[in-house]
């Protein structure tokens, strides 16, 4: 059935799956109440939120598989903390989408500003269009494919986890990276300590080609470049001080 949450009059329509479909209207119900309801024990289907309007902190924490599409532009931190479903937003994103994603996807068909999937230990994160500074900062093993170009300090202190940038990326990128893969198929404006370029292997065209997939994508793995650490700031050295 469908329920419609935020109106006076909750409609009911069978639905033919027999699974429960959700409307929120945050123009008559509030963020709050959206997340605590994404909350409650048991909770699942689909979900729709229409009138988002930018508001912040929308779907964030949801721990179940639960498919939940925003119709609008959201704010900051929007499926923050995400484990587990589905997240799909059906415009441009704020600051820290994603954030500390554990699991799951979250997808942006816009833009996003800054600090992207921020902290990421895992689940797929796509940005259809461009994506701000700091994307995938300090990513500890999420995957983020980003259609359009990267800001920079994107992948700062990135630990694991992968970033696919189908445009061109900012000024230093990867800086402090430790073991996550970047992959660029244009230009890069500059690379920040200990990032080097790497060759591509197999099993990095092969990798390539499923994170290109899995985000909907029809580049070739061949037209992109790969970046990681040349691990010369794992360990202090005298003669590596002026690049901490």
């Amino acid at each position: 059935m469908v329920t419609l949450i935020g109106t006076e009059t909750p409609a009911y329509v069978p639905a033919a799956s027999g699974a429960t479909a959700t409307l929120v209207d945050l123009a008559e119900s509030t963020v709050r109440d959206l997340n605590q309801a994404l909350h409650e024990p048991h909770v699942q289907g689909e979900w729709t939120v229409t009138n988002s309007d930018g508001k912040h902190s929308i779907a964030v924490g949801i721990d179940a598989p639960v498919s939940v599409t925003i119709e609008g532009h959201v704010g900051y931190y929007a499926a923050g903390m995400h484990q587990k479903g589905d997240v799909i937003i059906r415009g441009n994103a704020g600051v820290g989408l994603a954030e500390n994603i554990m699991s799951g996807t979250v997808h942006v068909t816009g833009d996003a500003s800054q600090s992207a999937a921020a902290t990421g230990h895992g689940g797929l994160v796509v940005i259809d269009g461009n994506a701000g500074a700091r994307c995938g900062i300090s990513m500890k093993g999420v995957d983020i494919v980003v259609g359009g170009s990267i800001g920079h300090m994107s992948a700062f202190m990135a630990q694991a986890g992968r970033l696919v940038v189908c445009g061109d990326a900012g000024d230093a990128l990867g800086d402090s990276i430790y073991e996550a893969r970047i992959y660029v198929k244009g230009t890069v404006a500059s690379l920040g300590a200990d990032c080097v370029e790497k060759p591509m292997g197999g099993e990095h065209l092969e990798e390539l080609g499923q994170l290109l997939a899995a985000a909907g994508r029809t580049e070739q793995p061949s037209e992109f470049k790969r970046y990681g650490s040349a691990r010369n700031l794992y360990h202090f050295h005298v003669d590596n001080s002026t690049a901490y």
